[in-house]
């Protein structure tokens, strides 16, 4: 088991891209059974998802749309509550399907505002994948229709996950070990 240093803080190898990317080729192909028809708007939430939306656009097989939103609610390893939208979509979704690729969703603060905000648009559906699930954390109502994996209430990073910008490159999931 790897450990490494970022800023203050130590992690440890927690989920290998291995099997990363075994949990996102099902995802995908969960996406594609309800999508295979359609010509879905993958809406991928910056910086977080990029790596995600990357393996899971090489393992979706039908056409597609992407697009891309940045929001932050993160500082350092605490959720700030507070959603900034810093890049927005800007074209129209109305009458469109959604598919909002995350990195993860925890508390479900910011997916509740992203989902606010889309669903003003009107689009005809709005579906959320996200690679990680904190089910012990989310405080929201609505429905998470695509999960990589469900994890416990830890810090993690690597795969697109960072502690204060670094390890977003890392090909595997740290979890933070002080």
């Amino acid at each position: 088991m790897q450990t490494i240093q970022l800023k203050d803080k130590k992690f440890k190898t927690h989920i290998s891209s291995e099997e990363i990317l075994k949990q996102v080729s099902r995802v995908a192909l969960e996406i594609a059974k309800d999508y295979k028809e359609r010509n879905p708007i993958f809406l991928v939430v910056l910086n977080g998802a990029f790596m995600f939306a990357s393996d899971l656009m090489k393992s979706y097989p039908y056409f597609c749309e992407v697009s891309f939103v940045k929001l932050a609610s993160y500082e350092g390893t605490e959720s700030s509550e507070k959603v900034k939208q810093l890049i927005g979509l800007n074209h129209s979704i109305d009458g469109r399907d959604i598919v909002i690729i995350e990195d993860i969703v925890d508390t479900g603060i910011t997916m509740s505002d992203l989902l606010s905000d889309l669903d003003e648009r009107k689009p005809a559906s709005i579906r959320i994948a996200t690679l990680f699930f904190k089910p012990e954390s989310f405080q929201k109502d609505y429905k998470v229709d695509y999960i990589g994996f469900e994890i416990a209430n830890d810090f993690i990073v690597g795969y697109g996950l960072d502690y204060d910008q670094l390890g977003r490159n890392l090909k595997d999931i740290y979890i933070i070990t002080d």
